[in-house]
């Protein structure tokens, strides 16, 4: 990819966001919800090699390795509480206020923008997707995970018995649904897809959604899924009287309540599970997945696949911390590290976690999750987490079977995770 080719593509984005963050009929974006998420100053070390193609030699940079990844959500925290200073030297070249968009130019939901999908040229879309794809300067390098995210939770509100929520209508544009607290930090993935919704106007944006979370699973590796098209906006936001909030998988529903956060181990029972594990199992299969039409098998095909991606905030989502080590490729790491990795609980009171060099991995307060570490022992291991969420699927004895599959066969998790995916993302659409 050529230098002068990305840091278009990014000028552009950053534009889009400028005008995502003025326009009035978007969502407002707050420092609790997007913490955590953003875009740092660009410097010269984080610029590309000139084996990139971008002429003079200038200094390389591994987003993947320990002082960057720390730089790199230093900068996304900075981003988020000050957007409007931090945002001029965001991403990869300059930006200026004369070079943004106004707020009129940002495409608003309604009925008559809403996109006509047998006009869109798809494989355009896709290649205008794959220029954002790669950005050193967000999280760890890649904006695959966030869009895989948005995809995921536009499309986890299906209701089978109702016919009602899931990925049509893109109702997540609306304050209701941008608001509900599974959501926070998905306003930048938005925003980031604002340029390309603008170069393409035909694209609806519950198609673009979409269309962005695939092309982010095939760049890094991951299954590459057959992108139905034809989701139709919603014109306003009259569609959330048939709506609800906890939809979307809550990480410690129904599990024991924290009390003390200096003795976070009481909340385990002898075997080392979390007290109140059973009531968290059945949140994550009944009211969820099952609510959705999904069995056991595709239950944890979509964890594993979904979940190999990206990293928690504690200022967005309250948790911290990448679930795997290479969070921007498929793999089924996240199956097998679960299986064989050891698993320490901790809270926001467990503050040998930065004395150890894994501040990253502490989660806000009042809240749990499992970590690779341990206090007092000095590891090399690379900082990942699991949230209560996932561990039921090792302590659950129907979900523990599966999970081993997995671990042992990466090829059939990436056959299983796109079929599974593809129907999360095509629930209440209408698709034959």
């Amino acid at each position: 990819m050529k230098f002068s080719l990305l840091a278009l593509s990014t000028a552009a984005t950053l534009g889009g966001i400028d005008a995502f963050l003025a326009a009035p009929q978007q969502p407002r974006l707050s420092t609790s919800a997007l913490a955590g998420y953003g875009i740092g100053s660009w410097n010269k070390k984080s610029s590309p090699s000139s084996s990139s193609g971008g002429g003079a030699a200038v200094a390389s940079r591994n987003p993947w390795d320990d002082a960057n990844k720390a730089n790199t959500v230093s900068k996304s925290d900075a981003f988020v509480k000050n957007p409007v200073t931090t945002k001029k030297s965001y991403g990869l070249g300059s930006w200026n206020k004369s070079s943004a968009p106004t707020a009129g130019s940002v495409v608003a939901p309604s009925a008559a923008n809403g996109g006509c999908p047998f006009h869109a040229n798809y494989d355009a879309i896709r290649e205008e997707l794959k220029l954002i794809m790669d950005n050193p300067s967000w999280d760890d390098g890649s904006l695959a995970p966030i869009f895989l995210r948005l995809a995921w939770h536009s499309s986890g509100t299906y209701d089978a018995a109702t016919g009602t929520g899931g990925s049509n209508g893109a109702g997540m544009r609306f304050q209701n649904e941008a608001a509900d607290p599974e959501n926070a930090g998905l306003a930048p993935a938005r925003a980031f897809l604002e340029p390309v919704k603008r170069k393409f106007p035909e694209i609806s944006y519950s198609d673009l959604w979409i269309l962005a979370a695939y092309v982010g699973l095939e760049v890094t590796g991951g299954p590459v899924i057959e992108f139905q098209p034809g989701r139709v906006d919603h014109p306003d936001e009259s569609y959330w009287e048939q709506m609800s909030y906890g939809r979307l998988p809550a990480a410690e529903k129904y599990c024991c309540p924290h009390l003390d956060d200096n003795n976070v181990s009481s909340s385990l029972d002898e075997t080392g599970k979390v007290k109140g594990w059973e009531g968290l199992c059945t949140h994550v299969r009944n009211e969820v997945f099952y609510r959705m039409g999904f069995n056991d098998q595709e239950i944890v095909a979509l964890l594993c696949g979904g979940h190999v991606y990206g990293r928690c905030h504690p200022n967005a989502s309250g948790y911290a911390g990448p679930w795997v080590e290479n969070m921007t490729q498929f793999s089924n790491e996240y199956a097998t590290d679960m299986i064989e990795d050891e698993w320490t609980l901790v809270s926001h009171g467990d503050t040998w976690l930065d004395e150890q060099g894994s501040a990253e991995l502490r989660p806000a307060p009042g809240n749990r999750q499992f970590v690779n570490q341990k206090k007092g022992v000095k590891s090399d291991d690379p900082n990942q987490m699991m949230l209560l969420s996932d561990m039921i699927l090792a302590w659950d004895p129907d979900f523990r079977p599966i999970l081993e599959m997995y671990a042992e066969d990466e090829d059939k998790l990436k056959v299983d995770f796109g079929a599974a995916f593809k129907r999360l993302t095509e629930l209440g659409c209408g698709f034959p």
